[in-house]
């Protein structure tokens, strides 16, 4: 599938009409977002419990149901659309897995952890590389990072993880990579340089 913010659109403008292939399409192109916002989001305590892959699954699986619900026309009104679907199934498995807490501040406050974690692919675009094209920089970056970022090495992709989205430091990331500080801060320049790199034939 084409992955320019027009071809988007008139994917969205498909799917309204009727084309189950369009909206199908459309929702696969945006699996490594939701993946990866549901795993950065999903409480660790949770995770040997509730797998986020269930939590992409069930958000993916919803948004095809109640697309008709669906106002928007651009990316950025379908990515916004859909992050909601998926604080809302969050909500579900945090209740199901660890009844605590009013429902309406955990939706709350799993918001705000989405938009952080959106916000913070958003600055991983501006790691030193390739300067996105005028099209690509159309386009959610966020979108673009987290496509870059399921292409990458396990252990690349985990340095990243706990060092931008969970604020670890270097000894414990250090420890949980089972290396020294000193290595893992350099695997996760790396990991940075390689994201760039990616973005940069995303660009190209």
């Amino acid at each position: 599938m084409d992955r320019s913010a027009a071809e988007i659109a008139r994917r969205i403008g498909l799917a309204r009409e009727g084309s189950t292939s369009a909206l199908d399409e459309l929702l696969e192109a945006y699996r490594n977002y939701v993946r990866l916002l549901a795993s950065t989001s999903l409480r660790r305590d949770l995770r040997a419990k509730a797998d986020p892959s269930d939590v992409v699954q069930e958000t993916l699986l919803k948004a095809h149901q109640h697309f008709h619900e669906f106002r928007g026309t651009t990316e950025r009104e379908w990515i916004a659309w859909v992050r909601q679907i998926l604080v809302r199934t969050l909500a579900n498995f945090h209740r199901a897995f660890a009844v605590q807490g009013r429902a309406v501040a955990r939706e709350r406050s799993l918001e705000s952890e989405l938009e952080r974690s959106s916000e913070m692919l958003g600055r991983l675009a501006l790691a030193p590389g390739p300067s996105p094209s005028k099209e690509a920089q159309r386009r959610e970056l966020g979108v673009l990072v987290a496509d870059a970022l399921a292409q990458l090495e396990d252990a690349d992709r985990e340095v990243v993880v706990l060092r931008n989205f969970e604020d670890l430091g270097w000894a414990e990331i250090a420890e949980r990579m089972e290396r020294t500080p000193d290595a893992a801060r350099m695997h996760w320049a790396r990991a940075l340089r390689r994201i760039a790199g990616l973005l940069g034939k995303e660009a190209s």
